[in-house]
């Protein structure tokens, strides 16, 4: 689905409109809510890195963005957003945005580390013949360092929420957007 169609698909969930799992837990319907805000702070005030507009402004072959997510997802309020605003920078950038828990279950071609996580957000940039250029998530890498510390030392879930949150709100998508440059540099070099 399109990015518009993802927001609609969001607000019918916190509109009620969509009760199935995980939409049936007051504790996912919560998160929901928070992430809605975030992503909405985040899509008005997200400031964009100059050099990775320059890139995406660059690219001259069409491109299919693929970002897995849900809306649940805290990680991808951050993230997502960022994401959307670089897409809209370039006509040959389609954003498709798949949801993890439905069919076709893309996630399953792009599992996270030796355990094999379903982590998200997750982004596939791929070439006009459908060849993945580039992988990009679940988190920007010093997040989720945070976060593996964190759950290595036994943290509760809740406090490791509140502290990756707090690292999203402090950094203001600037690692996200340097992590995408430099994963995307080489790549586009090559194209040109």
């Amino acid at each position: 689905m399109d990015f518009v169609n993802y927001e609609q698909y969001f607000q019918s969930i916190l509109n009620g409109e969509i009760t199935n799992a995980p939409y049936d837990s007051p504790a996912y319907m919560n998160y929901t809510k928070l992430n809605w805000t975030r992503q909405q702070r985040w899509l008005k005030t997200g400031e964009m890195n100059a050099d990775l507009i320059k890139l995406v402004m660059q690219i001259k072959q069409p491109q299919h963005w693929i970002v897995i997510t849900e809306p649940w997802c805290g990680d991808a309020a951050h993230i997502l957003p960022f994401i959307h605003k670089l897409s809209q920078l370039n006509p040959l950038i389609t954003l498709d945005i798949q949801l993890r828990d439905a069919a076709p279950y893309l996630i399953e071609n792009y599992l996270t580390g030796a355990n094999k996580s379903k982590s998200i957000p997750k982004l596939i940039v791929r070439n006009s013949e459908e060849q993945d250029l580039i992988i990009w998530g679940p988190r920007p890498q010093e997040n989720q360092e945070l976060f593996e510390q964190m759950k290595g030392d036994k943290r509760d879930m809740e406090e490791i929420k509140l502290l990756l949150q707090k690292w999203y709100n402090d950094d203001k998508g600037r690692t996200l957007q340097h992590e995408l440059l430099e994963a995307l540099t080489p790549v586009f070099a090559h194209m040109q």
